[in-house]
C-alpha cells in the first residue's frame, strides 16, 4: 500500500529536472550596462563611438568590462550601479562633442545567463517597471482635431448637396466644432434644415436671422463628440500597440486613462529617446494629384520637398486639394532597396478600398504626377485663459506637410505599389514601421514622462526577495516542528513549488512585478494549507483508530475533493482578476493563477510521492505526525 509506480516517481524527476533547469537562469543577476546606439533609426553604431567611450572612462578611471559590438548597438558593462549611472553622463557627454544628436547613451541592464542554458531556451523572468526600470509616459489625444476634421467633411457634403441640387443664394462656412449655412431665403434654409435632420442626424442645429440672411447653425451632438473620441483614443490605443511592439519591448503596458489620456509603460526600456521618436510620432500619408498649369488656385496648395534637393523648381510643388487615399488605407508596408537605382524604398499594400480609389484616379490621369504627402503633427504650447480667467498652458499639434515622392503615372496602379525617393533606409525603415502599425486617429502630446532608473529597481527586487525568504523560512520551520517527518515531506514539496512556479513563468515570459512578488508569498502560504488538510485528515483517521498506511491513503483520498474546490474557486477570482485589472493587477493574477496549478501538483503528488518513499509498503505501527 502507499506505493507509486515506477514512471511515476520518473515523471516527478522529469518535471522537477525541468523546473530547476529553467528556473536557474534566474539565479544569475544581471550586469549594469551602458548602451550605445545610434540617433538615426535602424543604423548601426560603429567601432569609433566605443572607441570614445572607453577611452573616456579610462581616462575618469571607471572600472569596466565587457565590451561588447552587436549588429546595432554597443554594449559596456560595468561592476555597480554607480559606475554605470556616473558612466552614462559621460559617455553622452563625449559623443555629444563628437557628434551632436548622433548618438543615444542609455543605461542597460545586460543578461548573464550561461550559454549552455542559453542553448536550451532558458532565461530569466523579464522584470516590470517597478523592478527592471523603464519608462513612464502619459499621453493626451488631441481629440478636436478629430471633430473638426469631420465638421470639414460635413461642410464638403452640404456644399455637394447644393451643386446637386442647384440651389443659388446659399453660403456654407464651418470652423472648428460649428457648420454655418446663411441662405438668402426662408425656403432655401428649410430645405438644407430638413436635409440635416435626415441625413446628419449626428448634428444638433439652430435656426436664426440676421442681417437679412437666413441662418442654420449646426454643431455635433454630446453622445456624438463622446462617441467620436472613444473611438478616436481607441484606434490610437490599437496603433500605440502595435508600436511598441514593434520596439521590441517585453509586457508593455498600453492602456486608457479617463476620457482623452492614454498610459504607456515600457519596463527594462532607458531609451526614452528613441521610444518617443516611435510612439509620439504622429504621421501620415496622403497621396495627391498634381495640380495642372490651368488648375484653379482654390483647389491646389503648394508644399516643399522633404528633401530640398529634389525641389524641381523653387518653392516646391503645387498638389490638388482633392485626396486620392491616405495612410489609413495601407494594411502593410515593408522597406527595401529599389533594385534599379539602389535607392530606398517601401512597398505599399492597400486594402481593397484604397485599391479601388488608386486605381480608379491613376486609370484616368495616366501621364500625370501622383505626389506622395507625408504630414508629421509637431506640439507648440501656448498660453491662454480659461473660463475662469485663470492663466493655462494649452499644446497645439501643427501640421508639417512636405512631398516625399513625385511621380509619373505609368499605367493604373492596383493595391500593391512602392514609394521611392526615400533619403536613406534608415527613413524607409521608419515610415514603413508607421504604416503597418496604423495611422493615429488624432495627433498626441506627452503630459507626463518618468525613467526609473535600475537602482530604484534593484532595490524592490531584493527586497522583494527578502520577503519570499521570509516567508517561506518561517513556514519551512513551522511545518518542520509542528508535523515532523511529514512536515519534511511538505517542505520538499513546497521547495519545489517554487523552482516550478519561477521556471513556469520565465518559460512563458510573465512578467515579475512588485505585486507579482506578493502573489508569490501568497502562493508560499496557500502551497502547504493543502498539506495542512492532508495532515489534519491523517490525524483525524488515526486518532479513529485506523491503521497508519490506511490512513496515509484516506488522508491523501478524502482531502482531494475539498484542496480541489477550494484551489478551483482562487483560480477563477485570479482568471477575473487578470480580465479586469490593470498592469499591476494582472501581475499578481498572473503569479496566483501560475502558484495554484504548481501547488496543486506539489501538495497532492510531490508531498505524497516523499511520504511513500519513506512509508510505503512497510509495517509501520506509528506515524511521526
Amino acid at each position: 500500500m502507499n506505493r507509486y509506480p515506477l514512471w511515476k516517481y520518473l515523471l516527478i524527476v522529469v518535471a522537477i529536472s525541468v523546473g530547476v533547469i529553467y528556473a536557474l537562469p534566474n539565479v544569475y543577476p544581471p550586469d549594469p550596462a551602458i548602451q550605445i546606439s545610434s540617433a538615426t533609426p535602424g543604423s548601426a553604431t560603429d567601432q569609433k563611438a566605443i572607441d570614445i567611450a572607453t577611452d573616456a572612462l579610462d581616462e575618469n578611471g571607471l572600472s569596466y568590462f565587457g565590451v561588447e559590438k552587436g549588429e546595432k548597438n554597443g554594449l559596456i558593462r560595468f561592476y555597480s550601479l554607480e559606475d554605470q549611472l556616473k558612466a552614462q553622463s559621460l559617455i553622452d557627454a563625449q559623443l555629444r562633442s563628437f557628434a551632436p544628436n548622433g548618438y543615444i547613451v542609455a543605461v542597460n541592464l545586460a543578461p548573464t545567463t550561461p550559454m549552455w542554458l542559453q542553448n536550451m531556451g532558458a532565461g530569466p523572468m523579464k522584470y516590470g517597471l517597478d523592478l527592471a526600470g523603464g519608462v513612464h509616459f502619459l499621453l493626451e489625444v488631441d481629440t478636436p482635431q478629430v471633430l473638426a476634421k469631420e465638421m470639414k467633411s460635413i461642410e464638403e457634403q452640404l456644399e455637394k448637396y447644393q451643386r446637386q441640387e442647384m440651389l443659388r443664394g446659399v453660403q456654407v462656412s464651418s470652423k472648428a466644432d460649428k457648420v454655418t449655412v446663411k441662405a438668402d431665403t426662408e425656403e432655401l434654409r428649410d430645405k438644407f434644415s430638413s436635409y440635416i435632420r435626415s441625413d446628419l442626424s449626428q448634428l444638433e442645429y439652430t435656426r436664426s436671422q440676421a442681417a437679412g440672411k437666413f441662418l442654420v447653425e449646426a454643431t455635433f451632438s454630446d453622445t456624438y463628440i463622446r462617441e467620436k473620441e472613444g473611438m478616436a483614443v481607441e484606434q490610437n490605443l490599437s496603433a500605440l500597440r502595435k508600436r511598441v511592439n514593434l520596439l521590441g519591448v517585453s509586457e508593455p503596458l498600453v492602456q486608457r486613462q479617463g476620457r482623452r489620456r492614454i498610459v504607456v509603460q515600457l519596463p527594462g526600456l532607458q531609451d526614452t529617446a528613441e521610444a518617443k521618436k516611435i510612439i509620439g510620432k504622429t504621421a501620415s500619408l496622403e497621396f495627391r494629384l498634381e495640380a495642372n498649369p490651368g488648375t484653379l488656385s482654390t483647389r491646389r496648395e503648394l508644399f516643399p520637398y522633404k528633401d530640398e534637393k529634389k525641389q524641381s523648381y523653387s518653392g516646391g510643388a503645387y498638389l490638388e486639394k482633392k485626396i486620392v487615399i491616405r495612410g489609413d488605407h495601407v494594411s502593410n508596408a515593408t522597406a527595401s532597396i529599389d533594385p534599379e537605382t539602389s535607392g530606398a524604398q517601401v512597398n505599399i499594400t492597400l486594402n481593397s478600398e484604397g485599391g479601388t480609389l488608386i486605381n480608379r484616379a491613376s486609370r484616368k490621369n495616366i501621364g500625370r504626377g501622383l505626389g506622395v504627402l507625408f504630414i508629421e503633427y509637431n506640439p507648440v504650447t501656448r498660453k491662454a485663459l480659461d473660463d475662469e480667467g485663470n492663466e493655462t498652458i494649452i499644446t497645439e499639434f501643427v501640421p508639417d506637410k512636405k512631398i516625399i515622392s513625385l511621380a509619373t503615372i505609368q499605367a493604373a496602379l492596383n493595391m500593391q505599389f512602392r514609394i521611392t525617393g526615400l533619403d536613406s533606409t534608415a527613413e524607409a525603415s521608419e515610415l514603413a514601421l508607421l504604416l503597418k502599425a496604423g495611422a493615429l486617429a488624432a495627433p498626441m502630446g506627452f503630459i507626463e514622462e518618468r525613467t526609473i532608473g535600475p537602482s530604484l529597481g534593484k532595490e524592490n527586487v531584493e527586497t522583494g526577495v527578502k520577503s519570499v525568504q521570509l516567508g517561506l523560512a518561517l513556514v519551512l520551520i513551522f511545518m518542520l516542528v509542528y508535523y515532523r517527518v511529514f512536515g519534511l515531506a511538505a517542505n520538499i514539496a513546497l521547495t519545489v513549488n517554487l523552482v516550478l512556479l519561477i521556471a513556469i513563468m520565465s518559460i512563458f515570459g510573465a512578467t515579475l512585478t512588485l505585486p507579482g512578488i506578493a502573489g508569490i508569498v501568497l502562493t508560499v502560504g496557500m502551497a502547504v494549507d493543502a498539506n495542512v488538510l492532508i495532515f489534519s485528515r491523517i490525524r483525524e483517521e488515526l486518532k479513529n483508530g485506523i491503521p497508519p498506511q490506511t490512513a496515509i491513503k484516506a488522508g491523501f483520498d478524502r482531502a482531494f475533493t475539498t484542496i480541489l474546490d477550494a484551489n478551483v474557486t482562487t483560480f477563477i477570482v485570479a482568471i477575473i482578476l487578470y480580465a479586469i485589472g490593470s498592469g499591476p493587477i494582472k501581475g499578481f493574477a498572473i503569479t496566483l493563477a501560475i502558484g495554484i496549478v504548481t501547488s496543486m501538483f506539489t501538495a497532492i503528488v510531490v508531498t505524497r510521492s516523499v511520504v511513500n518513499l519513506i512509508y510505503g509498503n512497510r509495517q509501520v505501527k506509528t506515524l511521526m505526525i
